[in-house]
C-alpha cells in the first residue's frame, strides 16, 4: 500500500460485498445483586450476582433497541426483540464488586458490569433475508457495510474502499496487511472527522486524503475492519505515519478498546409525565472483510 511518499507492506485484492463476518450489538452497563443467605457460598453468590447483572444488561439492551428503533413491520419488530431475548453477553471490563451487609439476608454482593449484548445473529440474518431493505432502513438497528470498487486487483493497481451506514454513526476503519501490520485509514491525519451521515457512501481514500491504496507485496490474506457505533468510539493508540495512523495497540486489544464507549443516560418521560433516565446504551456494528493479494 502506498501512503503518500511512504511505502507500507500492504495491499488488497478483493473486498467482498458480502463480508466474512458482520455483527450488530448493543453496549450497555448494568448492576446485579445477590445475597448469601443460609444456602449460598461466596462463590455461588458471586455467580448469582453476575448472572443477575447479565440479565439486566439484556433487559436494558432490549429496552434501548425498542425505544431507538421504529420498525413499522410488526413481525420484524417481534423478531428483533426475539433476537435480543436470546442474546449472548460479553464483558468488556473486569466487573466492579461491592460486598455489604444486609440485616435480613446477611452478606450481599453488588456487581457492576459494562457489557456487549450480542443478539441471536441467525434471527437477524433471517430478518434481512425476509426484508433486504432493512439494511438501509434508518428505523432499524445500526448496520454499516463495506465494499470495494471492483472484485479483483493486481500489483500496482489502486483500490477504493467504501462504507455506508443506514443511520448516522461514528466509525474507525483499520487495514491489516498480510504481515500483520495495522494502519487506521479512517479517520486519518487529513480527514479527522469520525462522524458520518446515514445513507451516504463514503470513499476511502477520498480526494482530500493524502494516501493511496496501491497493491504491493507481501501478498496473502489481509483484512479491512470497520467499527461503528451510535456513540463516540473508545480510543486506541496510534501514531501519524504519512497520510494514515499506524496502530500501536495490540491487535487483540483493538476490539475491546474500541468498544470502550462512554455511555450517557438520556432523559425520557413516563406515563405520568415524570422525567426518568433511559438505560445507558449504544448501538454497535462491526464489519470484518477478508481480502487477498496477487502479483
Amino acid at each position: 500500500m502506498r501512503i503518500g511518499s511512504v511505502w507500507l507492506a500492504a495491499c488488497t485484492l478483493v473486498l467482498l460485498i458480502n463480508p466474512a463476518y458482520s455483527a450488530q450489538s448493543t453496549i450497555t452497563e448494568a448492576v446485579g445483586n445477590a445475597c448469601m443467605g443460609d444456602d449460598k457460598s461466596r462463590k455461588q453468590t458471586e455467580d448469582a450476582a453476575l448472572a443477575d447483572a447479565k440479565r439486566m444488561a439484556v433487559e436494558f439492551a432490549s429496552t434501548y433497541v425498542k425505544s431507538e428503533t421504529s420498525i413499522k413491520d410488526f413481525v420484524l419488530e417481534k423478531d428483533l426483540l426475539s433476537a435480543y431475548a436470546r442474546a449472548e453477553v460479553k464483558l468488556l471490563r473486569e466487573p466492579a464488586r461491592r460486598w455489604h451487609k444486609d440485616p435480613n439476608a446477611g452478606d450481599c454482593l453488588e456487581i457492576a458490569i459494562k457489557a456487549e449484548v450480542i443478539p441471536d445473529l441467525t434471527v437477524l440474518a433471517k430478518m434481512t433475508a425476509q426484508s433486504p431493505a432493512l439494511a438501509d432502513d434508518p428505523s432499524g438497528p445500526l448496520q454499516v457495510k463495506a465494499w470495494a470498487d471492483k472484485p479483483a486487483y493486481k500489483a500496482g493497481e489502486k483500490i477504493k474502499v467504501y462504507i455506508k451506514g443506514n443511520k448516522p454513526f461514528y466509525a474507525r476503519v483499520i487495514y491489516q496487511d498480510a504481515a500483520g501490520a495495522m494502519v487506521q485509514i479512517l479517520p486519518n491525519p487529513y480527514r479527522t472527522d469520525d462522524y458520518f451521515n446515514g445513507g451516504v457512501i463514503y470513499e476511502i481514500p477520498a480526494g482530500h486524503d493524502q494516501f493511496e491504496l496501491e497493491v504491493s507485496p507481501p501478498f496473502g490474506a489481509e483484512i479491512v475492519l470497520v467499527y461503528a457505533s451510535s456513540s463516540p468510539l473508545g480510543e486506541i493508540i496510534t501514531e501519524a505515519q504519512g497520510g494514515v495512523f499506524q496502530v500501536k495497540t495490540r491487535a487483540a486489544d483493538i476490539g475491546v478498546m474500541t468498544r470502550g464507549i462512554k455511555l450517557l443516560k438520556k432523559p425520557a418521560g413516563n406515563s405520568a409525565g415524570a422525567i426518568l433516565p433511559k438505560p445507558a446504551a449504544s448501538e454497535f456494528s462491526e464489519e470484518k472483510v477478508s481480502v487477498a493479494t496477487t502479483r
